[in-house]
C-alpha cells in the first residue's frame, strides 16, 4: 500500500454467477512505485495493478472521469482510498453507487495546501448524506500520530459518514509495506450481503 498511485483492481473469480465484485485501490498522489508492485493476495479474486493518471495533483476533474470510465466503479465495485484517493472516493461516492468504499488517512479540507486547492476536492461542503446513500458499506483507516493529517480532520469523516472506524496510534500515514487490517475488511466486505 506504500505505492498508493497505483491502482488495484480485484475481479471476484467466477464462481457459478456473472456478478463480479471489483475492490479498486486510488491512493496518495505523491508516491509513485517506480518498480512493479505486487498485489495483497485475496482469496478467490485475481489482483491487478494500475497506476492513476496526474498522480502529482490528482485533479478531481481528471481522478473521477477515469475511474467511472476506464476503471468502471459501479455498484460492485469497494473503491479503496489513501489520502488524495479517499477525498477522490468520497467525492466519486456523492454521485455514484458503489457497494463500499474503505478510506485510509482521509481528510476533508485542503489543509492549506495549495496543491491541495488545485486538486478540487475541497471546492465545496461533503456531502455526507448522498455518500452513505451511494455506499453499501464504509470503513475507515486513521491513525492519531499521522505526520500530515491531524485527527480532526480524520474524525469528521468518520462522524460525517458513520464510518466502521479502525482508529490506530501507530500507523503514521498507512505507508508500510503490509496492511493485514485492510485485507481482513475487504475479505469480509465480500462475504457481506
Amino acid at each position: 500500500m506504500s505505492a498508493a498511485s497505483d491502482l488495484q483492481s480485484v475481479n471476484q473469480q467466477s464462481t457459478g454467477t456473472d456478478v463480479q465484485s471489483h475492490c479498486v485501490l486510488t491512493g496518495h498522489k505523491e508516491e509513485r512505485s517506480p518498480r512493479p508492485r505486487r498485489a495483497p493476495k485475496i482469496p478467490d479474486f485475481q489482483c491487478l495493478l494500475q497506476n492513476m493518471p496526474d498522480p502529482l495533483t490528482a485533479r478531481k476533474t481528471i481522478w473521477l472521469p477515469f475511474m467511472q470510465k476506464i476503471l468502471q466503479c459501479d455498484e460492485q465495485t469497494v473503491i479503496i482510498g489513501h489520502s488524495s484517493g479517499a477525498a477522490a472516493a468520497m467525492r466519486y461516492a456523492e454521485t455514484h453507487r458503489v457497494y463500499g468504499i474503505i478510506l485510509v488517512s482521509a481528510y476533508t479540507s485542503d489543509l492549506g495546501d495549495a496543491n491541495e486547492q488545485e486538486s478540487g476536492y475541497f471546492c465545496s461542503p461533503w456531502q455526507w448524506e448522498k455518500i452513505k446513500s451511494n455506499c453499501n458499506h464504509i470503513v475507515q483507516f486513521g491513525s492519531t500520530d499521522d505526520p500530515f493529517l491531524p485527527w480532526s480532520e480524520q474524525q469528521e469523516v468518520a462522524d460525517g459518514l458513520h464510518a466502521e472506524l479502525h482508529q490506530f496510534t501507530n500507523r503514521g500515514h498507512f505507508q508500510d509495506e503490509k496492511f493485514p487490517e485492510l485485507i481482513s475488511v475487504v475479505c469480509k466486505m465480500m462475504k457481506a450481503p
